[in-house]
C-alpha cells in the first residue's frame, strides 16, 4: 500500500492547498480499486459504489486530517473500510448464515480488467487475484463478522501490515491479529474444499467445451445432458431469492419444480463475471419480437464438472455490459 511514503501526486502542499476539482481528479484515480475493496466487504455492487461516493465526500470533508504519513491512496483505503462497516453496522447488523447470500451481485470482468490495465505500472497496488474476487470467496467473506472480515481483507487480500490495520480499526494488534486468525478459521469453513482444483478463472479448453455444453443443453431444457455436468454435490442459488439447492438431485428437482423444463425460445451469450465463466439466458417475447433478459449463470467449475451455479435475475445485464435484447433469429 506504500503507507509509509507521501503521494508524490500531493507534491509538497497536501491537501489543504488544491481546490474540490483537483482533489476529485486525484481520489478518481482510485475510483476502481476502492470500489473493489467495497465491493469484496459487502457483497454488493450497488452498495460497493454508494459507498465509494460516500468515501469521496468524507474524504474531501476531513482533508485536513490528511498529515501525509501515510499514502494519499492508504488514506482513502481507511476511509472507505471505515464507510464500509458504518453501512454493514446499520444495514446488515449480523452476516450471512447458511451458505447464502441474498445481497451477492456480480462483478463484470470488463470492469476489472480496466482496474488490471490501470494500476500494471503501479506495483505498490495489490493486483485483482482471482482467488479474492471469485464468487465463492465472496459468499465465504459474508459470512464473517465486519470487523474480522476488515482485518482479512486488509490483511491478506491488500496486504497491510497489522499495525497499520491496528490503527484504521482504533484497536491493538494482538486483537487484529486474533480477528484475522478467527477470519481465516471462519474462511477455511465456508470455502469450498476443492477450491484449489477450482479451473473456473482459466481459459482452458475443457472449460470452455464444458461450459458450451451447459450453454447448449441449457438452451433445448434437456434436463438428462445438464444433470450429467454437474457434480453430486452441487450447490444452485439464486440471490436476492431465498433457497440454497445442495447436491445434484435436489437441484435438478428444483429446475423442474420451477418450470424450466420445457421452456421454449430461449438463447445464450456466454460471458465472464468475477473471473469465472457465465451464461446469460434471453427469452423470446412476441409482442416485442425479440429475445429480453431473463437469468445469467456464473459457474464454478471443479475437476472437469460444475460444481456450483448461482444465478441472477435481468436487472443484472446492464452493468455486465450485455445486450438488452437480442434480436429474431428468423427461427421463431
Amino acid at each position: 500500500m506504500g503507507a509509509n511514503t507521501r503521494p508524490k501526486e500531493l507534491g509538497v502542499c497536501g491537501l489543504d492547498e488544491i481546490d474540490e476539482s483537483e482533489f476529485s481528479g486525484l481520489a478518481q484515480r482510485h475510483r476502481r480499486e476502492l470500489h473493489v475493496h467495497c465491493y469484496r466487504m459487502l457483497g454488493s455492487f450497488e452498495d460497493a459504489e454508494d459507498t465509494v461516493q460516500e468515501t469521496f465526500l468524507r474524504a474531501w470533508r476531513r482533508r485536513e486530517t490528511f498529515a501525509g504519513r501515510s499514502s494519499f491512496r492508504a488514506w482513502l483505503y481507511r476511509i472507505a473500510t471505515n464507510a464500509c462497516l458504518d453501512l454493514l453496522a446499520k444495514c446488515r447488523p449480523e452476516p450471512a448464515t447458511g451458505g447464502e447470500v441474498r445481497w451477492l451481485q456480480p462483478y463484470p470482468d470488463r470492469l476489472l480488467d480496466e482496474l488490471a490495465a490501470a494500476v500494471a505500472d503501479e506495483p505498490e497496488v495489490v493486483a485483482v487475484a482471482r482467488e479474492t474476487i471469485e464468487l465463492a470467496y465472496l459468499v465465504a467473506v459474508q459470512h464473517l463478522a465486519p470487523r474480522p472480515r476488515a482485518v482479512l481483507i486488509l490483511r491478506d487480500v491488500l496486504g497491510w501490515p497489522a499495525k497499520d490495520v491496528a490503527e484504521l480499526l482504533g484497536d491493538s494488534v494482538n486483537s487484529v491479529n486474533s480477528a484475522l486468525q478467527r477470519a481465516r478459521a471462519g474462511m477455511r469453513e465456508h470455502l469450498p474444499a476443492e477450491r484449489q482444483d477450482w479451473t473456473g478463472g482459466e481459459e482452458d479448453a475443457g472449460t470452455r467445451e464444458l461450459v458450451r455444453r451447459y450453454t447448449d443443453a441449457s438452451v433445448a431444457t434437456d434436463i438428462d445432458r445438464l444433470a450429467a455436468l454437474l457434480r453430486d454435490d452441487v450447490r444452485c442459488s439464486m440471490p436476492p431469492t431465498p433457497g440454497l439447492h445442495v447436491g445434484r438431485d435436489a437441484v435438478v428437482t428444483d429446475w423442474v419444480g420451477s418450470g424450466f423444463v420445457g421452456m421454449t425460445g430461449l438463447r445464450a451469450v456466454e460471458t465472464r463475471v468475477n473471473r469465472q465463466p457465465a451464461v446469460a439466458f434471453y427469452h423470446w417475447r412476441k409482442r416485442e419480437g425479440a429475445y429480453l433478459p431473463l437469468t445469467i449463470d456464473v459457474l464454478r467449475v471443479t475437476g472437469g464438472t460444475i460444481s456450483e451455479i448461482i444465478t441472477f435475475h435481468d436487472d443484472q445485464f446492464p452493468r455486465l455490459g450485455l445486450p438488452e435484447r437480442l434480436p429474431a433469429d428468423g427461427t421463431d
